[in-house]
């Protein structure tokens, strides 16, 4: 009798724990909920900021991009001529991303010439920004009365190398391949020219452009050593 009696005393007891228990959690579980969708609004938010703000560097990217190119192509003096376009790929995470390369050569058949190479998912974009890039690193051609160059230079870039030797009146380019196509843009009207390494056109072309910026007229080398032409070109009694 006194351990039935025990029981019963001690039962209302728990009973009122365990609905206190029920009363409190439900009581903070809306808090929780409340909380926890403060907080998902909150990344959510910070995400929509960076996205937002990752768009806009792209939007302003692309912009000056497009400005460059329409400045380029306003530009008539210089002709363009595509060298080589190759379909290349590029392994991603996803698997393999197929884009196209194109190699230009640009020139006002004056003196300036360049080679430009780029990337992209369609062909016509691809010679585009090869010719910007081309028009973005142009070289001066140091020619003389004969449309020639002023001395003999051998051009390396790479595995390429690049053999340039002047001509005389009337010899016409003497060369192939993208070396050609180079010495053609630059306004070389005599000239020979010979590819001695890698067939490669690219580096050829580049190789070409190597060279050419190595060049140096008389009154360029006069007027390092500080000296009269006469006198470089011993003519001087």
């Amino acid at each position: 009798m006194a351990a039935v009696t025990m029981q019963l005393c001690a039962a209302p007891t728990g009973v009122a724990s365990s609905s206190s228990r029920t009363a409190s959690s439900r009581s903070i579980a809306p808090l929780r909920c409340f909380t926890a969708a403060v907080r998902g609004q909150a990344v959510h938010q910070k995400a929509e900021l960076r996205a937002a703000a990752r768009q806009s560097v792209v939007a302003r990217a692309a912009f000056a991009a497009e400005d460059e190119e329409q400045q380029y192509e306003q530009d008539d003096r210089f002709q363009e001529r595509v060298v080589q376009i190759r379909r290349v790929t590029k392994v991603v995470k996803g698997g393999k991303q197929l884009s196209f390369r194109a190699v230009v050569v640009v020139g006002d058949e004056a003196g300036t010439v360049g080679v430009g190479c780029a990337s992209a998912g369609e062909v016509i974009q691809a010679v585009k920004k090869a010719v910007a890039d081309a028009k973005r690193n142009l070289v001066t051609v140091p020619l003389n009365k004969n449309s020639s160059f002023p001395h003999r230079i051998d051009g390396h870039f790479g595995a390429a190398k690049v053999m340039l030797r002047p001509a005389a009146e009337g010899t016409g380019v003497i060369a192939g391949g993208a070396v050609r196509v180079v010495l053609e843009l630059a306004g070389v009207k005599n000239a020979f020219g010979k590819q001695l390494g890698t067939s490669n056109p690219l580096n050829n072309a580049r190789a070409a452009l190597e060279g050419i910026k190595s060049m140096r007229t008389f009154q360029q080398v006069a007027d390092e050593r500080g000296l009269p032409m006469a006198d470089l070109m011993g003519l001087s009694a």
